[in-house]
């Protein structure tokens, strides 16, 4: 049974009130230390979220190449802190940046910063948004969407990088792939030797499964099909008829993790025959075969689930957290699949919104990381309205679970 073991809120003087109900926060933690980041802001603690630093990215992590935007992933590698920062589209193109610190503490960061154009010169009108990071045994992994000026997606990139460069004070060697064939790439927790990533393809009810091998340059891609699920109706009612949902959420992958030869996507589907509310649409792989092994979707008759995220633990177990809403205001989830026959969901709600957002949107992903200290443990990450309806009141909390 899941057991929610500590609950760290992030007040004001954590997070600068520099938050947004688009929250996507993400985590990183080593002993007792905590860094946490969100839009727009991003926070150390050194004592295991008893007392809370913030950190401004505008001014940490100036860059003369553009001002710092929104979207952050922070993971803990090899003994360091990585942390990716995306900066704004100015004249059709924008950078990303890869900072490195042992500590996180400020002015500790060293940093790399990355354009389209770095990668290949044709793509000099293009913009990276909507970033992932990994790792495996011997890299460091990005994926990315690139939009033109347009604001139209194009392409999707994967970057690794050896983590022995990391530990470097030189230039980071990279290699990446590309392709126009499927956008939003997730990689999964828990690599191992291999990068595995997905993309979700409704109109032709299947998954799009790479591979990348870490001794190979060579990347191979699956279509694998599943059963077909909505990706247009996501509406949800909390309370008072609020909203929280529609405005923006679609059926991009933002789960996946690798573990006990299976891999697990996972997503939010819209709302359609025998699903009354918007849920998570799961499909677990064999990984030797890539056949569907099941497809235990998270829903209910009574409330919507969306923007799952997963995570293996040090013991191999696969962790989850996700928002669930209908006879409540946004909700912060956290749990695990069980197999069985049929497969079932345990999850328990860590954290209530008071209000449902004032612009109708949530999203666009929170973060589940394996515990730094338990081996059979996880913490997620998530942010729930308190007080109030608008970016003021939103409070990111982190949440460690153990199931």
């Amino acid at each position: 049974m899941v057991r929610v073991l500590d609950q760290l809120p992030l007040d004001d003087v954590a997070t600068g009130v520099l938050t947004g109900t688009v929250g996507e926060p993400s985590l990183a933690a080593a002993g007792r230390s905590r860094y946490v980041t969100g839009n727009w802001y991003a926070s150390r603690s050194g004592d295991a979220g008893a007392t809370w630093q913030v950190i401004d990215p505008f001014t940490e992590m100036a860059s003369p190449r553009g001002r710092f935007c929104c979207d952050q992933v922070v993971l803990r590698v090899a003994g360091r802190y990585v942390w990716y920062l995306q900066y704004e589209a100015s004249g059709g193109t924008n950078i990303g940046r890869v900072a490195v610190s042992r500590t996180a503490r400020p002015g500790s960061w060293r940093s790399w910063d990355l354009a389209p154009a770095d990668l290949s010169p044709a793509w000099s009108g293009l913009w990276f948004d909507y970033p992932d990071l990994a790792v495996t045994d011997r890299h460091l992994w990005l994926s990315s969407n690139l939009y033109d000026a347009a604001d139209r997606w194009k392409r999707a990139v994967v970057v690794r990088w050896p983590l022995t460069d990391l530990g470097g004070d030189g230039r980071l060697h990279r290699e990446h792939w590309t392709t126009t064939a499927a956008g939003s790439l997730k990689l999964v927790s828990g690599a191992g030797d291999t990068m595995w990533f997905a993309s979700s393809d409704q109109p032709r009810r299947r998954l799009r499964v790479f591979a990348w091998k870490d001794g190979t340059a060579d990347v191979t891609a699956w279509d694998v099909p599943v059963t077909a699920w909505d990706a247009a109706d996501y509406t949800s009612l909390t309370p008072g008829n609020g909203h929280w949902l529609e405005a923006r959420c679609d059926d991009r992958v933002t789960a996946g993790w690798r573990a006990g030869g299976r891999l697990g996507f996972h997503w939010t589907a819209g709302r359609m025959a025998g699903r009354p509310h918007p849920f998570v649409r799961s499909v677990v792989l064999d990984e030797a075969s890539l056949g569907v092994v099941a497809e235990p979707d998270l829903w209910s008759a009574s409330a919507a689930w969306a923007y799952p995220g997963a995570a293996v633990s040090r013991s191999g177990r696969v962790g989850f957290a996700a928002y669930t809403a209908g006879p409540t205001h946004p909700a912060l989830a956290v749990g695990r699949v069980l197999e069985g026959r049929p497969w079932t969901w345990d999850m328990a709600v860590a954290a209530t919104s008071t209000h449902a957002p004032a612009t109708g949107a949530w999203g666009d992903y929170l973060t589940v990381r394996p515990h730094p200290t338990r081996t059979a443990a996880w913490l997620a990450v998530g942010c729930t309205l308190q007080g109030g309806s608008d970016r003021r009141f939103v409070e990111p909390r982190v949440v460690a679970f153990s199931a």
